[in-house]
């Protein structure tokens, strides 16, 4: 099936060269988490013709590449079937799926819990493409970018809990508010979150209001003149940092919010996917 093969018969099996390519520990650690195909189910739909590692290694090599989609190499399947599997996944919440169920088994491969009880925010602005249309974009006066800007929440260790995409002018506390209501339908479980002085204000407060049990925790600096790795604050630059050594995610490129919201969860699935397999 193809889910599991793909169609080897009809054309030679593609020989991994880049170094995006999904590594056989690695293809055996993910296999089990892809989300299973409705028609696979017998829920109906249309059998699918390639295999979803054809598909993983072709959706990476873009995001860490930063290519054009009509660029991808001759030995991935056509550019038209990447893209309907990238677009599918995004819509129908496919690789939500397949990102958090990474997230799970890296968190109890570390000896911690399945879901997470606390967390960090910041936000990180990006020079948009001419891409991006102009009700997407948006001026921050403080970085001096001009596009847009990348909310991100993140466990104790890192990893990517939820993302949004909003115009770089949005202040970061107004853009904390529907971040924190994804990240709260999304991990009920988060009782405590760190933010920098950028989020100080009616905000702690509107979160004690708002989301019960949940609790907004300002990490400010001690000495505004030297450098300093602040508690907590340095696991979500870190992850920014992972986010953006992915070409695609150095700037926005994107058309739709929510295509820029996918490039990070496949971004992070690629970190999660070595690490996974590393253990």
């Amino acid at each position: 099936m193809a889910h599991l093969h793909g169609n080897a018969g009809d054309r030679p099996v593609r020989q991994r060269a880049y170094p995006t390519d999904l590594t056989d520990a690695q293809w055996a650690a993910i296999a089990p988490l892809v989300p299973v195909p409705t028609w696979m189910q017998g829920r109906g739909g249309r059998p699918e013709g390639y295999c979803h590692r054809e598909m993983i290694d072709a959706v990476a090599y873009l995001v860490d590449n930063g290519t054009k989609w009509r660029a991808l190499p001759v030995d991935f399947p056509a550019w038209q079937a990447v893209y309907r599997f990238f677009r599918r996944w995004r819509d129908q919440g496919l690789l939500a799926v397949l990102h958090d169920r990474l997230r799970r088994a890296v968190r109890v491969s570390e000896g911690r819990g399945p879901e997470p009880t606390a967390g960090i925010v910041d936000s990180q602005s990006l020079r948009a493409a001419e891409t991006v249309g102009k009700t997407r974009r948006g001026y921050d006066a403080g970085k001096k970018v001009n596009g847009t800007k990348r909310h991100i929440a993140v466990d104790t260790i890192g990893l990517l809990l939820t993302v949004l995409v909003t115009a770089a002018d949005l202040h970061d506390r107004d853009g904390a508010q529907p971040l924190l209501a994804r990240l709260r339908a999304a991990c009920p479980r988060i009782k405590l979150i760190w933010a920098d002085a950028g989020y100080a204000g009616r905000l702690v407060s509107w979160v004690a209001e708002t989301f019960t049990g949940l609790r907004l925790a300002i990490v400010k600096r001690t000495d505004k003149h030297r450098f300093q790795v602040l508690p907590r604050r340095w696991v979500v630059e870190r992850t920014l940092g992972w986010i953006t050594r992915r070409r695609r995610c150095v700037r926005d490129y994107e058309r739709r919010a929510d295509t820029g919201e996918a490039m990070v969860y496949w971004a992070m699935t690629a970190v999660m996917t070595r690490r996974l397999a590393r253990r």
